[in-house]
């Protein structure tokens, strides 16, 4: 019996001893599929911004990739998806179909948004309308695709690695010279740092936080090592630059065509590759020290995308594949405070609201006003759904926020797993996630509205919850 030692634990690689004294072999089964969600009627509105964006066309499809993992004894799902965020009570849908469809037990899926900007709504946030009729689409074709990838399990062999690119990720919260006035929606005049300054301006002094360059990957390959499928994880917000009036899968979509045009992989044969979004809430595209010129549209997301696939292609070189792996799933429900509005705060918005005129609105002051008041039927508390996933030395933690760099940086610091995932927007939508540290200085990722509602505490409650998950796995 062939017995590999991962990280304190035993595991067979190959093959296991049974009860009646005869050696059983043990096999991973994967399946992938890629399964399109983009609407088949337009006009949708689309998410991404404060205001209003309609969108009349598709410039490139949106899919859900889906990947299932089955180790003889467990079967692990997971389907990202090319949204911008997902609420979980859609995602619960999922998960609830897919048990019940291909009997993938529920608390063993996977369900992320990739963040794309120019995805269709499915998240009331500001003032985009949530497509109802097109979640209702979303909840099938998801469950579908999660099925269909459970269908196509072959037996296969497991392997991965980090990637490193710095090149494409840049903090983009950033300290001001002195005299530079930092404004908020709230007129408090608190606020230390200011997101998304002008890019090279004599009056930028310091970002106000790091950068996590870091590519953690995953590959499966049949036994006669044909590509299955690639999973790769970058803490990079989104890109940009799609034409007003699109859909588009922005980078993540991207990367996964130049990702298979890079490693000549045949795309009618079923491969699917995947792009996750880390740990990217205060993480952009934007070279702010530099500034950059003017770019024809979709132009900085082909970019992006080829050099991160190639970032890709060069750490798979140095991958290393096993026949079996075991696999390990952990889910923890917490509960998370809520920052309320209090009755001046209500007051305020109020009467902001009553001389705004007909929305839409595009002073700031309205918008986060109309945000204030939504908030007041929010609950005092939110439970929110953590995952841990263990797949031989490989470990995934799932945050269903837009949760900043530091957290990340601190998991994969203090994680018993060598190379860990830190997937964000996974299992639901609960906001930006800023540490204790960010709240203080400030800035539009903490301003108070449906897309940053958490207490101060809740990023050290989601953290130490996924460092707790993954030692679990790790007995």
């Amino acid at each position: 019996m062939t017995v590999i030692v991962f990280s304190g634990c035993l595991f067979s690689a190959l093959s296991v001893a049974a009860q009646d004294g005869e050696v059983a072999e043990r096999v991973l089964r994967v399946g992938a599929h890629a399964m399109d969600i983009t609407p088949t009627a337009f006009p949708v509105e689309s998410a991404g911004s404060m205001t209003p964006r309609l969108a009349t066309y598709a410039n490139d499809p949106l899919h859900a990739r889906c990947l299932v993992v089955d180790d003889g004894s467990t079967s692990i799902a997971l389907a990202i998806c090319d949204h911008c965020m997902i609420p979980r009570e859609l995602i619960d849908r999922v998960r609830e179909r897919v048990e019940r469809q291909c009997g993938i037990p529920s608390e063993n899926v996977l369900v992320a948004a990739t963040h794309t900007h120019s995805g269709v709504t499915l998240t009331p946030t500001f003032q985009s309308k949530v497509e109802n009729a097109y979640c209702e689409w979303f909840v099938e074709r998801v469950a579908e695709g999660i099925c269909l990838a459970h269908a196509n399990r072959v037996p296969a062999k497991i392997g991965w690695t980090v990637g490193h690119n710095p090149n494409q990720v840049f903090n983009r919260r950033w300290y001001m010279r002195d005299g530079v006035e930092i404004t908020d929606p709230f007129d408090v005049g608190k606020d230390r740092v200011r997101m998304n300054p002008p890019a090279g301006n004599s009056k930028l002094l310091k970002p106000a936080g790091p950068i996590d360059p870091e590519i953690p990957i995953l590959s499966f390959l049949t036994t006669d090592n044909t590509p299955i499928a690639l999973m790769a994880n970058y803490s990079l917000h989104y890109v940009g630059g799609v034409p007003s009036g699109a859909l588009s899968a922005d980078y993540f979509g991207e990367f996964a065509r130049q990702y298979m045009r890079l490693a000549d992989i045949d795309a009618s044969r079923g491969f699917v590759a995947m792009m996750t979004n880390g740990t990217s809430g205060n993480i952009n595209n934007i070279n702010f020290y530099d500034g950059s010129g003017k770019q024809e549209p979709l132009e900085q997301i082909r970019l992006v995308s080829q050099d991160v696939a190639t970032s890709v292609i060069r750490a798979m070189k140095r991958i290393e594949y096993h026949d079996w792996v075991p696999l390990s799933i952990a889910n923890e429900e917490i509960t998370l405070r809520v920052r309320k509005p209090n009755d001046e705060d209500l007051t305020r918005a109020r009467d902001l609201l009553a001389d705004a005129g007909e929305r839409p609105w595009s002073n700031v002051r309205h918008i986060y006003a109309q945000e204030t008041l939504d908030l007041e039927s929010y609950p005092n508390q939110v439970e929110v759904r953590i995952q841990a996933i263990r797949m031989g030395e490989l470990g995934i933690v799932t945050s269903p926020c837009e949760t900043f760099v530091e957290t990340g940086l601190a998991i994969k610091r203090e994680s018993p797993l060598r190379t860990t995932f830190t997937i964000e927007l996974a299992n639901g939508y609960n906001g930006y996630l800023p540490t204790r540290e960010h709240h203080e200085l400030g800035g539009y990722e903490t301003w108070r509205a449906k897309s940053s509602y958490l207490a101060n505490d809740a990023e050290e409650a989601i953290r130490g919850t996924q460092l707790r998950l993954l030692n679990s796995l790790c007995p």
